[in-house]
């Protein structure tokens, strides 16, 4: 087994399972135990934390409880530990990191990396040609009136590499890339070259299927049926090989499950194209090749890369307007009306709308007829208002709601804020920079070394692509309803602005089926609220899968949309409980009952 490197990822987010680090260190042998913390939304809670706590904060404190649980144990097994929970101060970070060892009586080499941070030189890099311009709106940066309070880059795994080269126990990364943290050592590992791009994109799919921590392992799974026990979910780990191949599995003994459809649902997550782009590599997920191993252990093999393109990707955070919400429950009979003369109320009562730059109403009718208890009873009103001008919003607003308690419609009854408290938004803003102004910088025993990206190498450009896949007839005769989570596996999330929903089905036949029913026209037409956005399809019949982006319909990001769902977390199974009319062979030979 020495052909191999077991990588473990033991956080998909920050505020994940404190104990998993330990358990990954206890539970098995492995050679390198990565954590990722750094979601678009945390670069906007890491750096309130610095506006609140001091410009020496802003990385994930939660890390360092973990490291103190597995400090000793790693250094005596030699197992490497590689972060992205330097967040916005990954300097900081790996001072704390010292002064946690040293009081454990260990010693370490720690590196940090840096180059990441554009924020102060972003006037300069505007003023030599860099637009900065949002890619899902469209605006530039200079037109946008907005004020960036952080701005980094998401960097490749060749500083990691270059760290573990120079015998680093320990790596504290800023915003690399989630799958930065698995590529990194293994082209350590292997010695891979800049240009070996099939290997690279092989750890790069291995890095995107483990960087969400048990998710990959039947966490959050739309199958969630088939998982034997949703108690102590394993966390997983990537075996992989010289080649680029690799093996998901987890330790023993651990809840979850490790199957062709949890590998397959992971790989649809938070993506657009099946072309995945990195920094360091452009994978190409449809050609991958996934059988089931064993229990619990799933071999991927055959992805092929390309070279990287020649812009790195900018993770921007901009101060947006202030908002406020607030959510009042409707119930009973005529909701309609009750929720017309209530906003009448309201804002009559604080002024009028006008005064407002936007305000945002939403009606979530989950009253029933005939209801059967209370609580079926309710409908949700939540209004979100939007103002440049903070003295709009704050007590005196919720204190004019709050004076229509006894003045207004029948069982009024407030629940809470819905969301926004009245303070000042964080937008995310994405954009790229040319890849000819990245440098990342390895920090490690007094020295600092540039280690240049590979689009500043000039490399030859290689780009592999597939030829179009013939698809098989769909499956006719006498139809049934039935729904569409049935039949088929969805799991979705966000991109910035965007959403994306990936669906997989587990037959060729059933697959025949979803690639010509499946269009983006029906799509909307069973999510009727997607249909004002557009929607692109992508296909990857290797996988038996769709993947439909949405674009724009969160908005300014996870930290400023209204939605209630604001990463588009549960719009897979929104799609799974739509009714379609599918063949009933089909549905027999899934083992469906028929709607």
């Amino acid at each position: 087994m020495n052909d191999i490197i077991r990588i473990a990822n033991c956080s998909g987010y920050y505020g994940d399972r404190l104990a998993a680090a330990r358990e990954m260190v206890e539970g098995g042998p492995i050679d390198v135990l990565t954590g990722d913390y750094l979601a678009e939304l945390t670069m906007s809670i890491l750096f309130a934390q610095k506006q609140a706590r001091g410009e020496s904060m802003g990385y994930v404190g939660t890390f360092l409880k973990q490291l103190e649980d597995v400090a000793r144990p790693c250094l005596e097994q030699g197992v490497k530990i590689v972060t992205n929970a330097g967040g916005l101060n990954p300097k900081s970070m790996a001072i704390e990191v010292e002064k946690l060892l040293g009081g454990l009586g260990l010693e370490a080499k720690v590196a940090y990396i840096d180059g990441d941070n554009l924020v102060g030189d972003l006037a300069r890099l505007q003023g030599e040609g860099e637009s900065f311009t949002n890619l899902d709106t469209g605006v530039r940066l200079s037109d946008s009136g907005q004020k960036p309070v952080t701005a980094n880059v998401y960097l490749g795994g060749w500083g990691i590499k270059e760290a573990l080269d120079r015998g680093a126990d320990i790596v504290i990364c800023p915003r690399v890339t989630d799958a930065a943290l698995v590529i990194g050592p293994a082209a350590w590992k292997f010695n891979w070259k800049r240009d070996d791009y099939d290997a690279l994109a092989g750890a790069l799919t291995a890095g995107h299927i483990i960087e969400c921590g048990a998710q990959c392992c039947g966490g959050n799974y739309a199958f969630f049926q088939e998982v034997p026990s949703f108690r102590n979910v394993g966390y997983p780990i990537a075996e992989i090989a010289a080649d680029g191949s690799f093996t998901i599995t987890k330790h023993p003994g651990t809840g979850g499950l490790v199957s062709v459809g949890t590998v397959t649902a992971q790989l649809l997550y938070e993506i657009s194209t099946p072309a995945y782009v990195n920094p360091d590599v452009v994978a190409h997920f449809d050609t991958l090749r996934i059988e089931q191993e064993g229990p619990d252990r799933v071999h991927v093999s055959g992805c092929r890369g390309s070279s990287p393109p020649p812009t790195h990707k900018v993770c921007l955070n901009t101060l947006g307007p202030y908002k406020q919400s607030f959510e009042v429950l409707l119930t009973g009979l005529d909701i309609e009306r009750k929720a017309e003369v209530y906003l009448d109320a309201v804002f009559y009562n604080l002024g009028g709308k006008e005064q407002f730059d936007d305000v945002d109403i939403q009606l979530v009718r989950s009253d029933q007829e005939d209801p059967q208890t209370n609580e079926q009873a309710h409908a949700a009103l939540r209004v979100t208002v939007t103002s440049r001008d903070p003295a709009r919003l704050g007590r005196l607003f919720s204190a004019k709601i709050t004076e229509l308690g006894l003045a207004s419609i029948p069982g009024n009854t407030g629940r809470g804020g819905g969301g926004f408290n009245g303070s000042q938004t964080i937008v995310h803003w994405p954009a790229l920079i040319d890849s000819q102004r990245v440098t990342e910088r390895v920090h490690l025993g007094g020295q600092t070394i540039e280690v240049l990206p590979t689009q500043r190498l000039g490399l030859e450009d290689i780009y592999f692509q597939r030829l179009p896949a013939d698809i098989a007839p769909a499956p006719g005769g006498e139809t049934v309803r039935v729904p569409f989570g049935r039949l088929f596996g969805t799991r979705s999330g966000d991109k910035g602005g965007n959403a994306n929903c990936g669906v997989w089905a587990r037959s060729d036949e059933a697959y025949a089926f979803l690639h010509h029913y499946l269009t983006a026209e029906e799509f909307k037409r069973l999510c009727p609220d997607m249909a004002a956005y557009p929607v692109e399809r992508y296909e990857m019949p290797n996988l038996r899968s769709l993947n439909f982006y949405i674009k724009g319909v969160l908005g300014g990001g996870a930290s400023s949309n209204h939605r209630i769902d604001k990463q588009a977390k549960s719009l897979g199974e929104y799609l799974g409980a739509k009714f379609i009319q599918a063949p009933k062979s089909l549905v027999a030979a899934l083992g469906q009952p028929a709607g």
